[in-house]
């Protein structure tokens, strides 16, 4: 299984809008998102991919298959985090597998990636009611800082 992450040009911005439908859609039933009157997720930070410097929109691809995406946010001074204390701050701010691609290693292969390509400190939220992703994180931060990470912090749901 060949498993790419590869930076989405503003070109293909309604490519992940389209995966932010999906993403937002799966995760409904954990965060209360609803559609709007036109039957559509709105993500406000869309555009934002493109236009903040600091922001950095992945396609994940699985044998040249759509699979997923992941946005990350580098380095935010710490005053702007709200987990961290560090003095600069890395941010998975979205990160979506399809479900077809989940359990066979790619959300896993994919974080490694990142973690890998952008050293330092990582901040990773996740929606508390959401188990499955707790679960996934909790095994992937643990399998790849040998058990070393230094803070996991309970915030209320937004």
């Amino acid at each position: 299984m060949e498993i790419t992450l590869s930076l989405l040009p503003y070109e293909d911005k309604t490519v992940l809008y389209h995966l932010i439908q999906l993403y937002r859609y799966d995760s409904s039933e954990f965060d209360g998102h609803a559609l709007n009157k036109h039957g559509i997720y709105s993500y406000k930070y869309l555009d934002h991919q493109w236009t903040e410097e600091y922001r950095r929109p992945f396609l994940i691809e699985v044998n040249g298959e759509i699979a997923g995406f992941a946005l990350i946010i580098l380095d935010v001074p710490g005053e702007y985090t709200k987990l961290s204390s560090a003095a600069k701050t890395n941010v998975i701010s979205d990160f979506f597998i399809m479900r077809k691609f989940r359990q066979k290693g790619v959300g896993k292969k994919v974080a490694f990636s990142l973690f890998d390509q952008f050293k330092g400190v990582w901040e990773i939220k996740q929606t508390l009611s959401n188990k499955d992703a707790y679960i996934f994180w909790k095994k992937v931060i643990t399998e790849y800082t040998n058990d070393t990470f230094l803070d996991e912090k309970v915030l209320q749901d937004e």
